[in-house]
């Protein structure tokens, strides 16, 4: 396994995330979640690849639940996705002061713990996310965690409050396993397009055009 800086990690997954369709503006959101999973010592690089490998390919809009009802969930029962869950919780983060956010099946749900820990910043108090056997709680730098989620829960629970038993170490670095570092950059050079004649003929000198 190779190692990377934190910086690195947040690059890639962005792209990656970019590669497979997401916006932008989400793509830097599943950025971020992965390189804070990362620096809380958890495989984030594995949890983003789980979720670009599973939604590769299906319309962001098949997979929007409804987050004016009680429970947040697709008609048709599909598993829903971790980065349009958690960005739906960052945009109504307040509305943890006095409510709490459940889904139905989440794929890859440590990566909420990312959105949960900018919820516990914006409202300045622990949120928890939990699940049938686990709970995971941040103050919005720290996490605690007690139970493995898995790569789908059938039930996530995100509200205010939980302690923080036994916080993780901080890491600086991580070193992903070289096959999920693999399908991340499969991902990220999407994000690329063939170099036209015209741009070698103006001296661009690589085969590839980043699209950012």
């Amino acid at each position: 396994m190779s190692e990377f800086s934190l910086n690195e990690i947040h690059v890639t997954a962005k792209k990656a995330a970019r590669g497979a369709g997401y916006p932008w503006g989400l793509a830097e959101e599943a950025g971020q979640a992965v390189r804070w999973l990362c620096a809380q010592g958890l495989d984030g690089c594995a949890a983003l690849a789980g979720v670009l490998k599973r939604f590769d390919g299906v319309e962001l809009d098949r997979i929007t639940p409804d987050t004016s009802k009680e429970i947040w969930k697709l008609e048709d029962k599909q598993v829903l996705c971790p980065l349009i869950v958690g960005a739906a919780m960052s945009d109504r983060a307040n509305e943890l002061r006095h409510r709490s956010f459940e889904t139905s099946s989440v794929a890859e749900p440590s990566l909420l713990f990312a959105f949960a820990a900018y919820c516990a910043r914006r409202i300045e108090c622990n949120v928890s996310v939990e699940w049938s056997n686990g709970t995971a709680t941040s103050d919005g730098e720290r996490l605690s965690i007690e139970g493995q989620p898995g790569s789908i829960v059938e039930h996530i629970c995100v509200q205010r409050g939980g302690k923080l038993l036994n916080p993780n170490k901080n890491c600086s670095r991580s070193n992903p396993e070289q096959s999920t570092w693999e399908t991340l950059n499969g991902f990220a050079h999407r994000t690329y397009a063939p170099a036209t004649e015209e741009s070698r003929l103006k001296g661009a000198g690589a085969e590839m055009v980043d699209r950012e």
